[in-house]
């Protein structure tokens, strides 16, 4: 694809990372002049109550302004525009952006997949580059995909020069890349994509990953929102709100939306039920304490009959015994009656030492 009108072929370029991606980051912008004639949009996992220091952070590095942008903000070349903390950055029609709070996505606010896939469905797939980087679990996967089945260029960082690899490789694996390149080469690659002599028609030789096929396409592909497609119901409930999920497949892999809007890839979704699970556990844990220390307080100021007092310390014991078991849980030790059984078992089995014959 070539210039035309006298600008950029591909004149924005979308970032995502995590953990270990801020140093990434700064090599890659480091290397874009201040003449860069393209938008440059960074998610990075954040904390949702943070300062949102991270565009003074990368001006420290850049050549070029890096800022939060406001909702409804016109997209200006030049610029790097990073989410703000506890919002979602995505892109709108007629070259404006969007700064929305909305439902958590693969468990984070900001999400990275919710700026490549709004880049997707608004017709800036060929326009755009798509970067992900350094991090944990796969956001990004599935904006990565959406944005190369809308002819737009992909950019993964290297596994082995990743920080946390977790995110280039599942990027790979469920959407490829047209580049595959340590964090010091992207920036230099996006200003050859970019410049004037831009020629993406022709791909980096030394890896090329499949490419998924045109009949590859899910009709979920580009949703953003979830009354953009549709799904299968689950047999999954939301851990944020509840909800039943949506079973979506696409580039051979499953993601799930609820009706709110919470989406989740199969790994996150995992590692949010887990949490899920563990709350659940310290919850039912510290209830049943409460119920047996309640019991015990009831006991020892009781005035009737002992059968109630006796009534009173059974219940005490049977509260305790059940919180002592979830806590072993929690911490993955075996209850009680799991010790005696794996010791009786080995005793059994084991055989017994030779005995002296009298005659």
């Amino acid at each position: 694809m070539s210039q035309s009108n006298g600008h950029p072929a591909r004149d924005l370029v979308l970032i995502g990372g995590s953990a270990g991606s801020i140093e990434a980051l700064r090599h890659l912008l480091k290397a874009l002049p201040p003449s860069f004639p393209a938008a440059v949009f960074t998610v990075v996992h954040t904390s949702a109550d943070g300062p949102g220091l991270l565009p003074v952070v990368l001006a420290r590095s850049a050549q070029l302004r890096a800022g939060h942008p406001v909702d409804g903000d016109p997209i200006r070349p030049g610029n790097i525009y990073v989410a703000p903390p506890d919002h979602h950055l995505m892109l709108a029609a007629d070259d404006t952006i969007r700064v929305r709070r909305g439902p958590r996505v693969n468990g984070s606010r900001p999400a990275i997949d919710p700026l490549f896939r709004t880049a997707a469905a608004e017709g800036y797939g060929p326009r755009s580059i798509a970067v992900v980087l350094s991090g944990y679990l796969d956001d990004g996967s599935a904006g990565l995909y959406a944005i190369r089945k809308r002819g737009g260029v992909a950019i993964v960082q290297e596994a082995a020069d990743a920080l946390a690899s977790d995110m280039p490789l599942r990027a790979l694996q469920y959407a490829g890349a047209d580049y595959i390149l340590p964090a010091g080469e992207i920036g230099q690659q996006l200003v050859e994509l970019v410049g004037p002599a831009s020629k993406v028609v022709s791909m980096k030789k030394r890896e090329r990953p499949r490419k998924p096929q045109e009949n590859e396409i899910s009709p979920n592909a580009f949703v953003a929102y979830p009354h953009e497609g549709d799904g299968t119901p689950s047999v999954f409930a939301c851990p944020d709100c509840h909800g039943v999920l949506w079973e979506i497949k696409e580039g051979g892999s499953i993601r799930y939306r609820c009706r709110t809007g919470h989406e989740y890839s199969e790994h996150i979704l995992n590692e949010e039920l887990s949490h899920a699970t563990e709350n659940a556990l310290w919850a039912a844990m510290r209830a049943l304490e409460e119920k047996a220390a309640m019991s015990r307080r009831i006991a020892e100021g009781a005035m009737g009959p002992a059968q109630w007092k006796d009534r009173l310390r059974e219940q005490e014991t049977t509260f305790a015994s059940h919180a002592e078991i979830i806590r072993k849980m929690i911490f993955g030790e075996p209850a009680t009656g799991e010790v005696t059984a794996v010791r009786e078992a080995e005793r059994t089995s084991s055989p017994e030492p030779n005995r002296a014959i009298t005659p």
